[in-house]
């Protein structure tokens, strides 16, 4: 029989929720005895100073990377390619549980869900949305408007853990920060 893996925790919503806030805030607040991992994502575009810790490739780099099957998730979104690499399967096979920032379009259309998944949904009121895309000036107003009117749909079969991160950020990442000790505590059988 095969080694059930440990929960992989994917984490989505749309631009401007505070997925990264959330991401941090979990990290900083967890502590070490816990068996939580953190994904890094491998996205072409340079690093930022507030923005995301992940992996900046450049886009041949990328697809050579995706080319040899080096990434367990991978998409585009925005003109910008996303992969989160398959080193995650060996963390969850060693009892981790694995937290990766991924995409609801992304996740929509995953055609086999993968084993142990659990999807997690930040969202922030419209308002909060369009103050948060407009004060990290990566868009136009247009663009802006564009990314507030983009709706994914998620499948209705999944159950979704949503968090509002429409306040203080201890509200929200406390919440995320409780899920993933209560999924660390759970036994994973083989």
């Amino acid at each position: 029989m095969p080694l059930e893996l440990s929960p992989l925790v994917y984490v989505m919503g749309p631009s401007g929720a505070g997925k990264d806030s959330v991401l941090r805030f979990a990290r900083v607040n967890l502590s070490t005895p816990d068996k939580i991992a953190f994904a890094h994502r491998y996205i072409t575009r340079p690093p930022e100073i507030s923005g995301e810790n992940h992996v900046a490739l450049t886009r041949p780099e990328f697809e050579a990377r995706q080319s040899a099957g080096l990434f367990a998730f991978d998409w585009v979104a925005h003109q910008t390619c996303y992969g989160v690499g398959i080193e995650i399967e060996i963390w969850r096979t060693a009892g981790f549980v694995v937290v990766m920032n991924g995409s609801r379009n992304h996740f929509a259309k995953l055609s086999a869900q993968p084993a142990n998944i659990v999807p997690v949904l930040i969202t922030a009121s419209p308002q909060i949305l369009a103050t948060r895309l407009a004060r990290r000036g990566r868009e136009s107003e247009l663009d802006v408007i564009a990314r507030m009117q983009r709706e994914a749909v998620l499948p209705a079969d999944r159950s979704i853990t949503v968090i509002d991160n429409s306040g203080p950020i201890e509200i929200a990442g406390s919440r995320f920060v409780e899920l993933l000790r209560r999924l660390a505590r759970m036994p994973v059988h083989a």
